[in-house]
Order: structure tokens, then sequence, then C-alpha cells
């Protein structure tokens, strides 16, 4: 586990914004069915400045208008490396990726979300189970 907090550590002082990083890591743990990453990761979002309507349509970020070029582009890219067995990072995800990031921001967006796919594994894996907290309670 210290190399995975190791790994941790270092996405935080990416050239990708926090609340970007935030709504990305959201996103991966939507598709992976990761409740202890989702349950731990939406306070921070939020505290990160992600807007409630952001988390509210999260799951349907393709249909809203809510997002921006860029953060559509990270979304894209992070559904494709998360179902990379079906989509095999397309051409089509990526363009819209090379438009709105640099070479080293793509880098760095890919290191985020291949580190909260792997920390979903574990969750999910290991039936990490989020706690249980009263209604209002963020």
């Amino acid at each position: 586990m210290k190399a995975m907090i190791d790994l941790e550590t270092v996405t935080r002082r990416l050239s990708i914004p926090h609340d970007l990083q935030e709504l990305i890591k959201l996103r991966v743990s939507q598709i992976n069915g990761c409740a202890f990453c989702l349950d731990v990761h939406a306070p921070k979002a939020r505290k990160a400045g992600v807007s409630q309507q952001k988390l509210d349509v999260l799951a349907a970020w393709r249909e809203s208008t809510a997002f921006s070029a860029r953060e559509r582009a990270a979304l894209g890219w992070a559904d494709s490396l998360t179902r990379i067995e079906t989509s095999g990072a397309a051409d089509a995800d990526f363009a819209p990726l090379a438009e709105q990031f640099s070479e080293q921001e793509q880098v760095d967006l890919t290191l985020v979300i291949t580190t909260m796919n792997a920390w979903n594994r574990f969750a999910v894996g290991f039936r990490v189970v989020h706690p249980a907290r009263p209604e209002g309670a963020d």
C-alpha cells in the first residue's frame, strides 16, 4: 500500500487542477462501481470547488451542458481508459484530449485516471465499505 500512497501523493502535484482531478476520480469510481471511493471523493470535489450541479449530472455528463470543453475532453478520456477493453482508447476520445491539454497535461491526466482505477480495484476487490453517516453530515 505504501507504493499506492506514494503514487497518490505524486498525483497531487501534477499539472491538472485539483477540482478537475476530483471530478475525474468521481467519474472513474462511478464507472467501476466503487461506493467507498465515491464517498471519499464527492466531499473533496465540493471542497475543491466543483459545483453541486456537476456532481448531480456527472453520470450523464455527455448529455449535460454543465461541463466545459476541457472537462468534457478529460471525462471522455477517463471513460475511454477506464473502459479500455471496449474503447481501445479510441482516436475519437484522444482527439479532444489532445486539443484541450498539453502533452504534459495528457500524461498527468492519464496518471490520475490510472491511479484512481487502481484504487477502485483495491477498494472493490477487498470489499472496503464506506462508513454510514447521518443525513446531512458531509
